[in-house]
């Protein structure tokens, strides 16, 4: 039976297919090898397998700069992509953000 891939790993696949569609078009071109680079890095997110992983993979990076901003800038049909994977990415970050500023409000009252 198929595993459920969770909403970042449909996401990070999604990535890879964009990608993967901009590699074709470069196919013959010199630039085709970046593209193929490119799509690696993409692997390495998809691997990552959970959104905690996946920060630590980008460090403090965008998953723009990961890939590379002049070759996202040169193929922007990866944009809509991109930008859900750093919504998931940002909303997880957001969401530990106020466990840990409620965690410390509720240890001020305590005091």
């Amino acid at each position: 039976m198929p595993r459920n891939r969770s909403e970042f790993e449909v996401a990070a696949g999604k990535l890879i297919s964009a990608i993967q569609k901009e590699w074709n078009k470069d196919l013959g071109e010199p630039r085709a090898e970046i593209s193929e680079n490119v799509m690696g890095e993409a692997h390495y997110i998809l691997q990552a397998r959970t959104i905690e992983n996946a920060k630590k993979l980008l460090g403090s990076r965008t998953v723009k700069q990961y890939l590379g901003e002049l070759w996202v800038k040169r193929h922007p049909d990866v944009l809509p992509v991109i930008s859900r994977l750093e919504k998931l990415l940002n909303i997880n970050m957001n969401k530990e953000g106020r466990a840990k500023s409620n965690n410390k409000e509720g240890q001020n009252k305590e005091e």
